[in-house]
């Protein structure tokens, strides 16, 4: 029988890479999902007729499913999307501990009591040890990142002694690994796992949140490395394949990520921005406001507008007064384009999908290298809660946390909005620049609000 589950794993095998494909474009991405949920469906019913599953635990393997199934539609139907990172965050560290737990069991049940030519198998101990540490960092990691985006948690200063202290971690886990390949060991293993967890701990804690879609990233890789790698060690196609994806997809993300932001991965885990929220700056000049009716005239009577999305914009949930707000204007005869910065919002692409879900034209959306040298043609540049991705300090000021992260230039267009509920620094603790340019205007308040008046009073106009 073990044939048919071969078969089943490479038509979900199939269905997983048409699915990346089709989630490639927001216009197909609905579709790619399904095609992937279909693919693993696939999975798990074809292992059912692998010779190894036992079907007196048949109870045991069916409540879990359904449990699964039933915690899994809750979550996804009363999230928030501006909770979406933390559920990416917490799904990507539960996948760590399920590979970590998978590794645990196999190696207690089959590692140490299996001979291989009279020894042991030792590359089934070797790469079921190392998925199963890697799941472990992930699963830590992925759970305080999670926290720190719900700001439990915040950033502590970088110090030498954090960095001496992961190298140390990261040591003994390599000398643990050594020796439990040399001598096999029940509690070497447990031991190597909590090794994992303490640096998963320690590696994340001081990162900065601006680096926070980094680390969500490369998190993510680390748990599709652990899902491959613990495939071949139990000799199951399905996670070699679906691992492999997602490993090579997170590593692909985090290398953009981190490219965007003028970084480099080594340099976002030794030295993420902004290590505290610390407002500290010596930003000096006037902040000016403009009320809703003179940002009305304004955007109403200019020829070329650019939005910049935000965090605010997705926690106003104002994605839709904005495509209104578009619409409105274009029938003025204004033209009007997106401008996403490549790390705006808490995880990659949140600026885009909320902006799909408001049925804005993708062909309106434009990535910060295409819209940059539009910015000093532009008339107004509204800005809707963002703040570290247009902050001027990131180009001008070396003392910055922020110095050499590639922005949105936003300071060079004609006149300036600034939506935004206060003068709170964002996500780094970088007081922002952009406050005091005398080409900006503060439009305080809520985004969704703000934009319903906004939206009334040109209508009037």
């Amino acid at each position: 029988m073990g044939y048919i589950t071969e078969v089943g794993y490479l038509v979900s095998a199939f269905l997983f890479i048409l699915g990346i494909k089709y989630m490639g474009h927001p216009a197909t991405a609905i579709r790619g999902n399904w095609i992937s949920a279909i693919g693993m469906l696939i999975a798990v019913l074809f292992t059912f007729f692998h010779p190894s599953v036992h079907f007196e635990n048949l109870w045991f393997i069916l409540l879990a499913i359904v449990l699964g199934t039933v915690i899994g539609l809750y979550l996804a139907g009363v999230v928030k999307f501006t909770e979406m990172p933390q559920m990416v965050s917490f799904f990507n560290g539960m996948g760590g501990l399920t590979i970590a737990l998978i590794s645990i069991v196999e190696f207690f049940t089959r590692g140490i009591v299996s001979e291989v030519e009279g020894g042991f198998d030792w590359f089934f101990v070797a790469s079921s040890a190392f998925s199963g540490v890697v799941g472990s960092i992930s699963f830590v990691g992925s759970m305080l990142a999670m926290a720190k985006l719900w700001g439990i948690f915040e950033s502590s200063k970088r110090s030498i002694f954090i960095r001496v202290f992961n190298a140390l971690v990261l040591l003994s886990i390599l000398i643990i690994y050594v020796l439990l390949i040399i001598n096999p060991s029940p509690y070497l293993l447990v031991f190597l796992f909590i090794m994992g967890g303490v640096l998963g701990f320690s590696g994340v804690f001081p990162i900065g949140g601006a680096d926070m879609p980094v680390v969500i990233a490369l998190l993510n890789a680390f748990t599709g490395l652990a899902a491959s790698i613990a495939g071949f060690a139990i000799n199951n196609n399905a996670m070699i394949v679906s691992g492999t994806l997602v490993g090579a997809s997170g590593t692909i993300l985090t290398i953009l990520m981190a490219k965007a932001m003028n970084r480099t991965v080594l340099g976002v885990i030794l030295g993420g921005f902004g290590g505290t929220k610390e407002a500290a700056s010596n930003v000096k000049g006037n902040v000016q406001e403009i009320s809703v009716q003179d940002a009305a005239v304004l955007l109403a009577y200019s020829k070329k507008v650019i939005i910049v999305p935000g965090y605010g914009m997705a926690v106003s949930n104002a994605q839709n007064e904005v495509h209104e707000l578009e619409q409105l204007l274009e029938s003025k005869g204004v033209e009007v384009k997106y401008a996403i910065h490549p790390v705006a919002g808490r995880m990659p692409g949140h600026m885009n999908v909320l902006l799909a879900e408001a049925k804005v034209d993708y062909s309106k959306l434009y990535e910060m290298n295409e819209i940059n040298p539009e910015f000093k043609n532009t008339d107004v540049v509204l800005v809707v809660g963002a703040n570290d991705i247009v902050n001027p300090a990131a180009k001008n000021n070396p003392n910055s946390p922020l110095y050499g992260m590639p922005i949105l230039e936003v300071d060079q267009a004609q006149n300036i909005i600034f939506m935004k509920r206060s003068l709170r620094p964002g996500f780094a603790g970088v007081e922002n620049e952009l406050f005091y340019n005398p080409k900006t205007r503060m439009l305080f308040g809520d985004a969704k609000e703000t934009l319903k008046k906004l939206i009334s009073e040109i209508q009037n106009l």
